[in-house]
This record gives C-alpha cells, structure tokens and sequence, in this order.
C-alpha cells in the first residue's frame, strides 16, 4: 500500500497511509453520533496481528459501554500522577521559582520566594509528594502566622498557589487549587484587610523639611548627597541608587529611570530642579552609576542611605517615607495649585480612575518641572 488513505481490515481497524509515506494502525468508531479515532501505533512496530488483538479490545469497550480513547487517557493520567508522587512541593517550588527566576525585575524577589517558602512552607509540607497536599494542609502551614504576620501570609498563600497551579500544569497533581482564596480558603481564614496591622513607612512632616535639608547639605559623602538627591526628586531608594550617568540628559534637566528599575515597570521621567542638576554636576563620576559603593563596579547599598538618616540622629525616619513628605506638602502645603495627577505623576503612581488615566497619556512633564522646582525651593527655605 502506497497509495495516501484508509485501508481497512475489519472491525474498526484501519491502515492508515499518510502523504509522506508513513503507515499506521487506526481503530474508527463513533460515539455519540460522531466519529472518533483512535492511534494504535505504527506499522514497523505493532503488527497485523497486534493490531487486531488492540482493535478487539476497543470494541469490548464500546460494547461496555466506554470510550476508548478516554480510558486510555484516564490511565495515561493514572501513570502520571503514580510518577508524580516522588515529585515533592519542594522539588515544585524550585522548578517554578527557576522558571520564573527570569521574568523577576530583581535578584531580590526571587530570594523572598525562596526564603518564605524555606521558613514556612517547606518544615510542613516541603517533602511531602505535591499531589497529596490538600486544604487541611495548607491552612496549616498558613494559620500559625496569619494573625501576626499577615502580610508575609497573603505572599506565601500566593506563592503556594503559584507553585501548585505549576504543578498541575505539569500533571503533578489533579483536581482544584487547595490555597485558593476566593470561594475557598476566604471561608476558613479571616480577612487579611481585617487583621493586618497596616504600618506606613515612617515619614518627616513636610514642615521639618527644610531645616533637615540645613543638616543634611552639611554633611559629606555619596550616601548624603544621594540621600539628598532622593528627597529632591521623590523617588524610590532602588531608582536612586541605580541611577546611571546614561539616564540624565542635562540639556532638558531630565532623568529617565528605565522601566525595569521601576515598581510599575514602566519608563519614568523625572524633572530635575536647579538643585538635583547641582548635585549631579558637583559628583565626581567613578564609573557609570551616579552613586557607587565603596567596591568598584558596586552601587551603595539601603543601608548606606539609612545609615546618613540614622548619623543624624533621625532613625525615626526612612527614605521612602520622604515621598509621602512631599505628598503631604503638595496636599496641604497653603499656595499649592498643582492638581492632584500631576503630583501622582511625580511618584510615578497610576491614576485610579481608568477612564481619566484613558484620556491623559501625557507624562505632564513640562507642569511637573515646575513642581519639583517649587518643592526644591520649599525644602531650601528652614524658616518656612
């Protein structure tokens, strides 16, 4: 037989001869009202004679009453899941976190997966087969820290579902996600917004900040004048530190924080007030960062930055509280006309109406420049 088609022997069973060449066994059948296939195997590995043997058997199925072709699956799926109990959840969790290690804007965020996972995942059901772990599990690794630590709880409630979605997928396991919320464990755990303690990064009232600019200005070193340079521009500690050379163009007084150094993940563009130009124009340039470490080829650490706070007897405060400093003054400061999404925009945060943020594609920068100059002036004015 060499001609492409259907050559059959009886009972179902037909030699299936394809465009290229290729001869195999198929058994033909219908089931509920529609015509189904079925693949027994090649020609140059199942014999006439096997062939036929398969064929019997399917129709002592279908004569029973089943489906050939979904009971070949279920027990395809039955030698799956039979392999997968020596696959455990920590063999799963390293595999996702591997998969996805790429995908994470920072080395940081793949370590807090491994290190929650570690601390309070892996002691209660880390070696344990993936199939096997069930609700009454993971309500147990949950519960001792959903009261304390409430935060920390919703990411790992996340991550263990992350991790078991993986797994199912893989055919690991079978049957619905155990540390899904909604419909679920939503019944059995509180409300995390109900029993989280919510704490805001400890902020300098926006009355302060010019005296503090006085002691600040008169201390030496990177780590001031980054810190310094944060307060002026209202970023974040990573998008200071990071800050390349690269990213500013002094012709505009423009610096353009690239989007995987950003929360959102989108490019940011941050006016730079006569001041910030200063700083950058005073740094000397070590290399490509703006602010480098001590080693060469290193960017200063979060530490270094609290440390200047913590030398100025400010421990009290953190660096990314001096954004919600500027959002308070820009909010209640008397003589403020700037409208509300030009100084979201300066955080880089979204606007919350969707149909509004629709409309405004525009980053403002032109209105936000003389926003950031007015907040310069202000933070250089101890007596206001």
């Amino acid at each position: 037989m060499k001609e492409p088609g259907y050559y059959g022997d009886g009972g179902g069973l037909y030699l299936q001869v394809s465009k290229s060449g290729t001869k195999s066994w198929i058994f033909r059948f219908i089931r509920a009202g529609k015509e189904r296939q079925m693949g027994l195997g090649p020609l140059h590995t199942v014999t006439l004679a096997q062939a036929r043997e398969h064929a019997r058997s399917c129709r002592s199925t279908l004569l029973a009453g089943g489906d050939p072709l979904e009971q070949r699956k279920a027990a395809q799926l039955g030698d799956a899941l039979e392999r997968a109990k020596a696959i455990t959840f920590d063999d799963c969790s390293s595999s996702y976190i591997a998969a996805h290690r790429g995908s994470w804007k920072n080395v940081k965020h793949a370590a807090q997966w491994e290190s929650t996972i570690a601390a309070y995942a892996s002691p209660i059901i880390g070696a344990l087969p993936v199939a096997a772990i069930d609700t009454a599990l993971v309500v147990k690794v949950l519960q001792p820290i959903w009261q304390e630590k409430t935060e920390t709880a919703t990411r790992l409630r996340g991550r263990i579902e992350s991790i078991l979605d993986w797994a199912t997928v893989s055919r690991f396991r079978v049957g619905e996600n155990p540390a899904r919320w909604r419909g679920h464990l939503d019944h059995l755990l509180a409300d995390p917004s109900r029993v989280a303690r919510v704490t805001h990064h400890a902020a300098l009232p926006w009355q302060e900040i010019g005296s503090f600019m006085v002691d600040l200005r008169q201390r030496e070193g990177i780590a001031a004048r980054a810190v310094e340079f944060g307060i002026l521009t209202a970023a974040r500690s990573g998008e200071i530190r990071g800050a390349l050379w690269s990213e500013i163009d002094f012709d505009s007084a423009i610096w353009t924080v690239p989007p995987e150094r950003m929360k959102a993940g989108r490019e940011h563009r941050v006016p730079l007030s006569t001041r910030a130009i200063e700083i950058l124009s005073k740094a000397p340039r070590l290399g490509d960062a703006i602010f480098p470490g001590r080693k060469e080829g290193s960017l200063l650490s979060d530490m270094s930055l609290t440390a200047v706070l913590r030398r100025m007897g400010r421990g009290d405060i953190t660096m990314h509280g001096f954004r919600s400093t500027f959002r308070d003054w820009c909010a209640e400061s008397v003589g403020n006309s700037f409208p509300r999404e030009v100084c979201e925009h300066a955080l880089a945060h979204s606007l919350p109406d969707k149909v509004e943020a629709a409309y405004r594609r525009g980053d403002l920068i032109e209105k936000r420049k003389m926003l950031m100059e007015a907040w310069s002036a202000y933070c250089s004015s101890p007596s206001v």
